[in-house]
């Protein structure tokens, strides 16, 4: 039986199968960045979702990650948490 690990190395040399991996990557992170700036700045849900006009359901479904935001919608975010969304290309 091969470990997690092992079988993901496998996976990821199929160039199809790596780029969707890389795409749920980007978005578990971006997921985790949200929470933890939030978190950071000592704010709820709520009160994240009455800085920025976003409602709290929808707040919530970003950060469970069953919904991708916007870029405009990340721009509310990054606002409502005294941010600046910076997208570039690497």
């Amino acid at each position: 039986m091969t470990s997690f690990r092992e079988d993901l190395e496998i996976r990821l040399k199929n160039p199809e199968f790596a780029k969707e991996y890389e795409k749920l990557t980007i978005e578990k992170e971006l997921v985790k960045l949200i929470i933890r700036t939030r978190n950071e700045a000592g704010m709820t849900q709520k009160e994240l979702a009455e800085r920025t006009g976003i409602r709290q359901s929808n707040i919530s479904r970003i950060e469970s990650g069953s919904s991708s935001p916007r870029i405009d919608t990340l721009r509310k975010i990054a606002e409502g948490l005294g941010k600046q969304l910076v997208v570039q290309f690497k």
